[in-house]
């Protein structure tokens, strides 16, 4: 007997995670992209996790390495770090969780990979503004 599908739960942060997703690339007139991921987010990333909820590997295969995320697994739940799953599609990673029993998904956080960049120019800007030498 098939066991019943997952229910799939957007949480607040994930939430917030897609308002980011959508600033960044309306900024980067992209918009279209953004209607995109909603569509894959509808009609692929939340079927598959219902029917196949572990489908992402486990976050903790590959643990953190920096002490500020260490500390933030530690301070989780006794054994909720080791529910905690990544899904990639495409150009974005998922984290999520599997409560059981229930099977019940939480997304928890998603990101884009050319989200975070690094702008050189205003890192070292001297008193014009302009880059120094």
């Amino acid at each position: 007997m098939a066991e019943p599908d997952a229910r799939v739960e957007l949480t607040a942060s994930f939430l917030e995670r897609l308002a980011a997703i959508e600033a960044f690339l309306t900024a980067a007139d992209a918009a279209f992209a953004y209607d995109t991921l909603l569509d894959e987010l509808r009609s692929t990333v939340i079927p598959n996790l219902r029917r196949f909820p572990r489908i992402g590997r486990r976050y903790l295969d590959q643990p953190p390495q920096s002490a500020e995320a260490l500390s933030q697994l530690a301070a989780l739940p006794a054994g909720a770090a080791d529910r905690l799953r990544e899904y990639l599609h495409g150009e974005y990673l998922i984290l999520y969780t599997v409560a059981t029993p229930g099977q019940r998904v939480h997304l928890l956080s998603i990101r884009h990979h050319r989200e975070l960049s690094f702008q050189f120019s205003r890192l070292w800007a001297g008193p014009t503004g302009r880059p120094e030498r």
